[in-house]
């Protein structure tokens, strides 16, 4: 468990009441750019997305290669499944939609981003099977979703433990507030840092128990390493906007209304001076982030693997 300096309980689990983070763990989101919350999800909530995922894991058997609901292990056979992520959850299960809309995580949304309004632009469901989980390399979800505004987070339930041993989330400390770093290469976009002089000795890890949750700034650089111990980690992500962020790439207006979880969706959106750079031109692998990183000349890993 991550803890700033000189505060044991930065992780623990939320205070009583409405106020699920306390100005202690907002003020370490705002300095280092991500947060660990222990006990927001209770061990019956817990329990039933293992199983519903668990049931996701066995339909996987069904399916030889990438679909449109599953992303799959290069080495995944109907006899060994390995399913890499759950492309869209929400649609594909009620239990996940309800986790979508947990009232003590838009709570904590909400105080984070500084709006009562809160909508989401995307969800996933990352998972790193015992002892071959796939890694992803450093990278910033700015580079792939610019908006209006920088007031986006993304937040991760742990539907089991999250520890070195399993591939946690890596953040760097700080990063939110620096320069959006280029994530082409050859000209094209591939989804991951390519800076030659990228230094991640600095790296921290979020290690949290499951029915934790883990949240990361838009602009915060994040990967996280395989899964080399026998046991899962599996990551139920959302991605999470204030009210008034409008994407920079375009949407139509049901969309952008349809994803409005708390308020009402307004044409007065909040335009501030960040740094942005496209993810133009694309990629030239499609599909998922494993998918689009594959083509990468090299590991963004360094001192963050002890290499």
């Amino acid at each position: 468990m991550l803890f700033p300096e000189g505060i044991s309980n930065i992780a623990s689990a939320h205070p009583p009441g409405q106020d699920h983070v306390s100005q202690q763990q907002i003020d370490h989101y705002q300095d280092k750019g991500y947060l660990g919350v222990e006990g927001v999800f209770s061990a019956q909530e817990v329990a039933e997305l293992q199983r519903v995922t668990d049931e996701f894991v066995e339909k996987s058997r069904e399916v030889t290669q990438h679909t449109a609901e599953y992303d799959l292990e290069p080495d995944h056979t109907p006899e060994m499944p390995k399913l890499r992520r759950l492309k869209s959850p929400v649609t594909s299960h009620p239990v996940y939609e309800a986790a979508l809309r947990n009232d003590k995580v838009l709570d904590i949304v909400s105080r984070l981003v500084g709006t009562e309004a809160v909508r989401y632009n995307g969800n996933k469901l990352n998972m790193k099977s015992g002892g071959f989980g796939s890694p992803v390399e450093w990278h910033q979800d700015w580079a792939f979703y610019p908006h209006s505004n920088d007031d986006l987070l993304a937040v991760g339930i742990c539907i089991d433990a999250m520890s070195e041993e399993n591939g946690c989330l890596m953040v760097m400390p700080g990063s939110h507030k620096g320069p959006v770093l280029d994530h082409h290469q050859d000209g094209h976009f591939v989804g991951a840092v390519t800076d030659p002089d990228f230094d991640d000795s600095r790296a921290e890890k979020v290690e949290l128990p499951a029915g934790g949750i883990s949240i990361h700034h838009v602009r915060a650089l994040h990967g996280s390493l395989p899964n080399l111990s026998p046991k899962p980690r599996r990551l139920l992500l959302f991605q999470y906007c204030s009210g008034d962020s409008w994407p920079l790439l375009g949407t139509d207006w049901d969309a952008y209304s349809g994803s409005f979880l708390r308020g009402e969706p307004s044409a007065r959106v909040r335009v501030e001076q960040v740094p942005v750079q496209l993810a133009l031109p694309t990629s030239l692998k499609g599909g998922s982030i494993y998918e689009t990183q594959t083509v990468l000349k090299s590991s963004t890993f360094g001192s963050a693997t002890g290499q």
